[in-house]
């Protein structure tokens, strides 16, 4: 005689074939849901920091654009009132405006070549030479990124003197004056500010040399490879997404250079002949007391920045590039 045995399912469990149980409800978030907010909780304190630094004088800026705010306005002598686009339609109907800003569009130029060249092939001679010259150059080039713009600027203008300077006298130049002509005080201020710069790159880009695996560019030299050949074919390729950010900062640091122009050609040059954006809104800002169209001039100086860098990171992310 067979006994007859009843099974009892536990509450809350499926038996076989029966439909999958319920998770009880309130169930807490899983720890993968919550570990997603934990980098932004870590950096929350950086944001409200950058959001006080950067965010309320990027909107002061734009706000200040728009109106029409002169020492009048400061002294409260005058009313403050809302002029629209008014600000921005005198500075485009400025033709001096236009030459300024092709001026700066190619001395920034010619300064993020001049640097990413000379930073480059600095970085590629460190790999190439002893410890002791190794350690000099690097401490050079760190003296010469830590010294404050507006000293080696003031060093720079000594050095290229037409009466006390070593430099004309070495060349026997006599009394020529770099910063007369309006091309050679450009070309002036571009080897200051290449001098100050170049160390950048040439630190980073080293960093990356040093993390290429030794057995690739053996294998590359075995080849019969030579160095430029190297350095295009086997070092740009895998020193990209340094090479962004290098020039995307050279880019912003050039564009917006104002203290060597300033200082070296005496607030920018015979007549304004020397005169960069930076230069140019601190005129129109603080010695033409038009504080509102030096505010519109920073506008479009960050729109360009910014637009430089999308369209910059947009080519690359097309050639499948992670940054």
């Amino acid at each position: 005689m067979t006994a007859n045995t009843t099974v009892h399912k536990a509450p809350g469990r499926a038996g076989a074939g029966g439909p999958p149980a319920r998770a009880p409800r309130g169930r807490p978030a899983s720890p993968a849901r919550r570990s997603g907010w934990t980098p932004w909780l870590y950096l929350l304190p950086a944001l409200v920091l950058l959001g006080g630094l950067l965010v309320y004088p990027i909107y002061q800026l734009g706000l200040i654009s728009f109106l029409e705010y002169t020492q009048a306005q400061v002294s409260g002598g005058e009313p403050t009132t809302f002029q629209g686009f008014g600000n921005y339609a005198t500075l485009f109907n400025d033709s001096q405006f236009w030459q300024v800003l092709l001026a700066t569009a190619l001395f920034a130029t010619a300064c993020v070549l001049a640097t990413l060249f000379v930073g480059c092939a600095l970085a590629v001679l460190l790999t190439r030479i002893r410890a002791l010259p190794r350690l000099a150059l690097m401490m050079a080039a760190l003296g010469a990124w830590a010294t404050p713009a507006i000293t080696g600027s003031t060093v720079w203008v000594f050095l290229f003197d037409p009466d006390f300077g070593p430099v004309n006298k070495v060349l026997g130049l006599g009394d020529f004056s770099w910063t007369y002509g309006r091309y050679s005080a450009f070309a002036l201020v571009l080897l200051e500010v290449l001098w100050c710069s170049f160390p950048f790159v040439m630190v980073t880009v080293y960093a990356g040399i040093r993390a290429i695996p030794t057995e690739v560019l053996e294998a590359a030299s075995l080849d019969g490879a030579s160095q430029w050949r190297i350095w295009r074919s086997v070092m740009a390729p895998m020193l990209r997404p340094i090479l962004i950010v290098v020039t995307i900062q050279s880019i912003i640091w050039d564009f917006k250079v104002f203290t060597q122009i300033y200082v070296m050609t005496n607030g920018g040059g015979i007549a304004g002949q020397n005169l960069v954006l930076n230069v140019y809104a601190y005129q129109k800002a603080f010695a033409s007391s038009q504080y509102s169209l030096g505010s519109a001039i920073g506008v479009v100086m960050l729109v360009i920045l910014l637009a430089v860098t999308l369209v910059y990171l947009r080519l690359v992310r097309r050639q499948g590039e992670e940054l």
